[in-house]
C-alpha cells in the first residue's frame, strides 16, 4: 500500500463509540472526580465501567474476546474519556500494554491472558521500566535477571510504575545480559510478565509515590524476585525490540487523551467567557480573553489533523514514527496552550477545586513529560527525519 492510498477520516468518526463513552461518563462528573483527587484514590468504579462496556479492550482481537477494533478506535474513546472530564490515565495501559504479548508472546500465554485481560478479570496496567537513575536512557538499567533453574531471578528498582497497586499484573524490562557483554546496547534487555498477587511479600515490593496529579505512580522494588521462566516474553535478550515497537502506538493513543483535553479546556473556557460579566459585559468580548481560546482551539485541529494521519499510517501498516512523534508533541502543546487559556479565563476563580480547572490543569501538564518528553521528541525529529547528529 502507498501512502497516498491512505484514508484520513475527517469529522466525528466513530460516532456509536463516541456515544457510548459519552453515556458510560456522565455518570461520573466532575464531582467524582474532585473526590478522588482530594482522596488520592483509584477510578475503581468508572474503571469497571469501561471494562463492563467493553472499551479497554478495544484492541484485544475477537478471537481472545476484545473487540479487535483499529487504533483510531481506541484513541477515540480516551478522547472522549478526557472531553467529558473522565482521566483515562487511571485505565489506559489496559488498551496497549498487553501488546508485547499480542505481538510477542507465545500461543500459550496468549491464550492464557488475553481472554481474562478483555474480560477484566486481569488487570495488566503496571509497565516497569523507567529506574531512578537512568530515566529514559533505557539501555542501560540496572533491573538484572538471572536465569536460575526454570526461574529468573530478579534484582533491582523501578519508579514511576503508574497502577502497580491497582493492577494483577506487570510487564516488566530487565537486563539478563550485562551491558558489557553485549554487541549492541540494546541487546541482552528482556520483558516478563510479573504477576502481582503472587509476588507481593516474596522479593516485590511497591510503595506508593505522591505526585502532583493523582496518577497512582509508584516505586518498586525487586529482590530476589522469582519469575517462572514461561514469563519471559519474546524470547531472552529480545525485549528492547518488544518495548520499541510499541511505542508508535502509545504515542498516538496519548495524543488521543491531549486532543480531549484540549476539547474541555476550550469548551470550559468559552462557556465561562460568555457567562463571567465584569464592567457590564461578558469577558469574551474582550480579545484578550478570546483570542489566546481562539488560538488554542487552532492548535487543537492541527493536532488533532496529525493525529488522524498519525493513526491512518499505523493502521495501514506504513511507517509513522514521524507522524507519532510530531503529532505527539503538537498535541500535548495544544492541551497545554488551551488549560492556559482556560486558566487565564477563569482568573482567580481557576485556582478554586470546585470549578475543576486546577485539576485538569495540573493533569494536562504531564503529557509533555510522559510517556515521552518534548525534548525527546525533537530529538527524535532532528536526528531522523532532519538529518542531523545525535544529541545524545
Amino acid at each position: 500500500m502507498k501512502t497516498t492510498d491512505v484514508a484520513v477520516p475527517l469529522g466525528e468518526d466513530y460516532p456509536e463509540i463516541r456515544e457510548g463513552v459519552r453515556r458510560i461518563c456522565a455518570d461520573f462528573p466532575d464531582a467524582y472526580w474532585k473526590d478522588l483527587d482530594e482522596r488520592e484514590a483509584y477510578p475503581t468504579e468508572w474503571v469497571k465501567a469501561m471494562t463492563a462496556a467493553g472499551f479497554l479492550a478495544a484492541l484485544i482481537p475477537e478471537e481472545y474476546g476484545g473487540a479487535g477494533l483499529p487504533l483510531r478506535a481506541a484513541g477515540v474513546i480516551l478522547e472522549e474519556c478526557h472531553n467529558a472530564g473522565c482521566y483515562a490515565a487511571a485505565a489506559h495501559a489496559q488498551m496497549y500494554t498487553m501488546g508485547s504479548v499480542l505481538r510477542h508472546g507465545s500461543a500459550g500465554q496468549k491464550a492464557k491472558y488475553l481472554p481474562r485481560i478483555a474480560s477484566g478479570e486481569l488487570r495488566l496496567q503496571a509497565f516497569g521500566v523507567t529506574e531512578p537513575t537512568t530515566g529514559t536512557d533505557t539501555t542501560k538499567l540496572k533491573t538484572k535477571a538471572v536465569r536460575d533453574g526454570d526461574h529468573y531471578v530478579v534484582t533491582g528498582q523501578k519508579v514511576w510504575t503508574s497502577r502497580a497497586l491497582h493492577s494483577d499484573l506487570m510487564l516488566l524490562l530487565a537486563r539478563t545480559t550485562p551491558l558489557d557483554q553485549v554487541v549492541k546496547k540494546t541487546d541482552g534487555l528482556s520483558v516478563f510478565l510479573v504477576d502481582i498477587r503472587t509476588s507481593l511479600g516474596k522479593g516485590l515490593e511497591i510503595r506508593p509515590l505522591k505526585a502532583m496529579i493523582n496518577h497512582h505512580t509508584t516505586e518498586v522494588f525487586f529482590d530476589g524476585l522469582r519469575v517462572p521462566a514461561e514469563n519471559l516474553v519474546g524470547g531472552e535478550g529480545k525485549g528492547f525490540r518488544c518495548i520499541l515497537d510499541g511505542m508508535n502506538a502509545e504515542r498516538i493513543l496519548v495524543s488521543h487523551e491531549s486532543i480531549g483535553d484540549a476539547r474541555w479546556f476550550i469548551r470550559t473556557a468559552s462557556r465561562y467567557a460568555n457567562e463571567r460579566i465584569v464592567f457590564d459585559r461578558p469577558i469574551g468580548q474582550n480579545q484578550g480573553i478570546q483570542f489566546p481560546i481562539a488560538r488554542a482551539y487552532a492548535a487543537m485541529q492541527g493536532a488533532d489533523m496529525m493525529l488522524r494521519k498519525a493513526a491512518a499510517l499505523f493502521h495501514a501498516g506504513l511507517p509513522c514514527g514521524e507522524d507519532a512523534n510530531v503529532a505527539k508533541l503538537l498535541a500535548s502543546e495544544a492541551a497545554w496552550q488551551a488549560a492556559e487559556a482556560c486558566m487565564q479565563t477563569h482568573g482567580g476563580y481557576g485556582y478554586a477545586r470546585e470549578y475543576h480547572v486546577e485539576r485538569r490543569w495540573r493533569e494536562a501538564r504531564i503529557a509533555q513529560i510522559a510517556p515521552i518528553s518534548t525534548n525527546l521528541v525533537l530529538a527524535y525529529i532532528g536526528e531522523h527525519v532532519l538529518g542531523m547528529p545525535r544529541s545524545y
